[in-house]
């Protein structure tokens, strides 16, 4: 059985590794899509909102609402791009160990706003 010493060193080598994974996560971009490509929203691995294209066949006067939702659609996609790299990458940074077991699931990770209801 490991010693405490090693424990503690091995968190403090998973949790360097998670802070990597972060810095490189926040330097990614992540672009969603909605409507077959008509609107894209560029999202960081941060979660920030960078940039939301429109293709003109998208837009009918009469029809506002359904390009709003074709926006939030692709944020949202953006977003989920996002949390599966997150996950993706907390687990390689720690081996598979489960963070969630501790109460450790986000590591200091940014999380995608939950989507409404899933709160």
């Amino acid at each position: 059985m490991p010693d405490l010493a090693q424990i503690v060193l091995k968190a403090q080598q998973m949790g360097d590794a998670v802070q990597r994974a972060q810095a490189a996560l926040a330097e990614q971009s992540f672009t969603g899509t909605a409507g077959g490509n008509l609107v894209r929203a560029e999202v960081t691995g941060d979660g920030e909102l960078r940039a939301v294209t429109i293709d003109p066949a998208a837009i009918d006067p009469d029809d506002v609402e359904t390009l709003g939702d074709l926006v939030v659609a692709a944020v949202r996609d953006a977003q989920r791009q996002v949390a599966e790299e997150r996950d993706a990458i907390v687990g390689d940074a720690t081996g598979g160990f489960d963070l969630d077991a501790l109460g450790l699931g986000d590591m200091g990770l940014p999380l995608p706003p939950a989507a409404p209801g899933e709160r």
